[in-house]
């Protein structure tokens, strides 16, 4: 079954899917062919969208778009995965592409290959990243890009009053894209007061809780928060047990799960030395 996000990216998408193929694989000549199934059986997580596209000088080939809240460390790992996983399941080259929403944490660097060598063998795979806070307001317009009209609030540029009214008429003139609406109110929060994006468009609540990116945005918040407190509470038992800690090892635990961060909770308390975490830590 379809996590709520995936729903709502893949829907993003489909408002314009030549157009989207165009801006993130930057060749114009491409063009979309079909939005394909993207649920890999033997893992547990989705990509969101996964299209089959077609240039006259690379010929069918696949786009993997991998719609991202915020950068975590895991990225790179599961961009490698999901392209081979697409291109295993498809037997079609792969142009995979990660489009991260908001800003990561300052201490987070955003790569945009994954490297690893093991006993003289190395596995390589390069993707896209596509930072949506440094794209250009302004391109939504011009090329149009209807999927990213919602977004136009954090872009680049797009924090003005009269950008986001900008971006808000096109919605409405537009009847598959008012739906977005309450989407665009969300994003326009982040950057204007609420009381002045209520004010300029139809903001209401009850009716913003129910979309399907409120949900997924909402639950990585509380998932966000939870992850934070535990991993704050892990290096203070840290820094009591073995003093000062390395940056790299705070660095490394903001990508853990809630669950792990728990059981390294536990690995703390018992271990003899952070020599010994570590290696907990890197198994």
């Amino acid at each position: 079954m379809a996590k709520v996000a995936d729903i709502g990216s893949k829907r993003l998408i489909n408002l314009a899917p030549d157009a989207w193929v165009k801006w993130v694989t930057q060749r114009p000549e491409v063009v979309a062919k079909e939005i394909l199934g993207s649920e890999f059986h033997w893992i547990s997580r989705e990509t969101d969208v996964l299209v089959k596209a077609y240039s006259a000088t690379h010929g069918d080939f696949l786009v993997l778009n991998e719609l991202q809240l915020r950068y975590t460390a895991q990225m790179p790992l599961r961009m490698r995965a999901y392209a081979a996983l697409a291109q295993e399941r498809y037997r079609l080259p792969t142009y995979p592409v990660l489009i991260n929403i908001l800003p990561p944490p300052p201490t987070l660097t955003i790569v945009n290959s994954y490297e690893q060598e093991f006993l003289g063998l190395r596995a390589i795979q390069d993707y896209r990243v596509i930072n949506l806070w440094e794209i250009d307001a302004e391109i939504v317009f011009q090329e149009p890009l209807p999927s990213l009209l919602p977004f136009v609030p954090i872009l680049r540029g797009g924090g003005e009053v009269s950008v986001v009214q900008r971006a808000l008429q096109a919605l409405r003139a537009d009847e598959q894209l008012n739906q977005l609406e309450s989407l665009l109110a969300f994003f326009a929060s982040f950057v204007l007061d609420t009381p002045l994006v209520q004010q300029i468009m139809r903001w209401d609540m009850a009716v913003l809780r129910e979309s399907p990116w409120y949900q997924e945005i909402e639950q990585r918040g509380i998932q966000l928060g939870l992850q934070q407190g535990v991993q704050r509470q892990l290096i203070r038992v840290l820094r009591r047990r073995f003093g000062e800690i390395p940056h790299e090892v705070e660095a490394r635990l903001e990508s853990e799960s809630v669950e792990k961060l728990e059981n390294l909770m536990d690995s703390a308390i018992a271990v003899s030395s952070l020599d010994e975490f570590m290696v907990i830590l890197s198994a």
